[in-house]
């Protein structure tokens, strides 16, 4: 079976690394791909919102399976124009349609979904640039901190908790007024804030049944301790060690269930990913958002962990029969550490020399995120650069195994957190 991977991230490398592992893979490709990918793929140099370009790569190739990593594509409609088109016919593709994209494509969206499903989540309203005033005005009703949420895809990073008002008040301004966000802040969702720690749940559907995949916990701010600005992510951790089978019955129950039942009732085609981002208040489940993808850096902690083979996983998924497949889990820890650019998550540079990159090791995996080869020397050439990878008995020896191999990879301005598990 070829293989096309839309996407040029740690997650597409992740997964172009397990499909690897199944008998079923002939050709891998990946548009755009990265210097990590090459190594084990074909990377394709194709913008992946054009659509007719990677119509074009589908037959050339002779693709039989598309796989869609990152959102924007979804939210704009790959997976529709798949389907559609009758020379793709016999393609499968995972993925959700454009219209369950909006899950993640509009925080509205996904807050009003959970409330007509019954999902717990936090209470919010919605503002417009025609209401600010009501907004600015909503602000003094509810206390801090104040959480305000671009409504459109930001790359993780529209997303503001604030402690004083006067602050929130001029976040708000600058996200409907001065464009802070672009056209994914045009609208802002204001949220009740709560207060509880995180984890993200994997669900796999074809739209009729589900699996779910490991949990994980991912560390989303730039800074030590959980500070600064927010993040794509800078690490992971998996399994979540606080996640009891008690709390994780009641995810199952109050939320993965009720959130496919949802898509079925409200006809949102959907064969793909359900990342549900968790928060645990008092050990209740909360849903503080859905994305339609797998996460990054999550991915590269919950594959890992996948003993089944993936690739048919994703075969059942596109084929709608996934109700056939069990997913085997294996039990080791794994831990992510990511290593970004000097400045991200706001400016920084492109095109510095990596050096120290070792081989992949039983223990340790690197998978490359914003990464580019030159020649013979590999570049940083996005945000977040590299994730380290690495397995133990529990979390302490993988989260260690992962730090020493980050010393030994050195570029100008590297940076990474280094209390990514403190907090389990």
């Amino acid at each position: 079976m070829n293989i096309l991977i839309i996407g040029s991230g740690a997650r597409e490398h992740a997964f172009c690394w397990k499909l690897k592992e199944s008998n079923k893979a002939k050709d891998i490709f990946v548009a755009p791909g990265n210097s990590g990918t090459a190594k084990i793929a074909s990377n394709l140099s194709i913008d992946v919102l054009n659509f007719e370009a990677l119509k074009n790569s589908i037959l050339n190739l002779s693709i039989n399976l598309v796989i869609v990593g990152p959102e924007i594509p979804l939210i704009e409609g790959i997976v529709d124009f798949i389907n559609s088109d009758i020379e793709l016919a016999s393609v499968l593709v995972v993925g959700p349609s454009k219209a369950g994209a909006m899950l993640e494509g509009s925080k509205d969206f996904s807050k009003e979904f959970m409330f007509n499903h019954n999902i717990p989540t936090a209470k919010y309203k919605s503002f417009n640039c025609d209401n600010l005033d009501k907004g600015l005005a909503y602000l003094e009703t509810i206390p801090p901190p104040y959480v305000l949420k671009a409504d459109g895809p930001a790359a993780g990073k529209g997303v503001l908790i604030i402690d004083n008002l006067k602050d929130a008040k001029n976040e708000l301004i600058n996200m409907l007024k001065n464009n802070k966000f672009g056209a994914s802040g045009h609208n802002v969702v204001i949220e009740e804030f709560l207060d509880g720690i995180e984890l993200s749940c994997f669900v796999l559907t074809d739209g009729k049944s589900y699996k779910t995949l490991p949990y994980a916990k991912d560390y989303k701010r730039v800074g030590e301790g959980d500070k600064g600005l927010n993040t794509g992510g800078m690490g992971a951790v998996s399994p979540v060690p606080f996640a009891s089978k008690e709390f994780l019955s009641k995810v199952e129950n109050r939320i993965i269930k009720p959130t496919i039942e949802g898509l079925k009732i409200d006809n949102l085609p959907y064969k793909g990913f359900v990342f549900i981002g968790l928060i645990m208040v008092n050990n209740e489940p909360y849903v503080i958002e859905y994305n339609v993808r797998m996460g990054d850096p999550e991915t590269q902690v919950v594959l890992p962990r996948v003993k089944t083979d993936f690739l048919e996983l994703m075969i059942s998924t596109a084929k709608g029969s996934l109700s056939e497949c069990d997913v085997e889990i294996i039990e080791e820890t794994y831990s992510n550490i990511v290593m970004v650019a000097g400045g991200y998550p706001e400016n920084y540079e492109k095109g510095n020399v990596i050096t120290g990159i070792p081989e992949d090791t039983e223990n340790t995996i690197i998978f490359h995120a914003g990464t580019k080869a030159v020649n013979n020397d590999v570049l940083t050439n996005g945000g977040r650069v590299l994730s380290i990878v690495s397995k133990g008995r529990d979390h302490n020896e993988a989260i260690s195994k992962s730090y020493k191999v980050v010393e030994k990879i050195n570029y100008k301005d590297k940076n990474y957190r280094r209390d990514i598990g403190f907090d389990l």
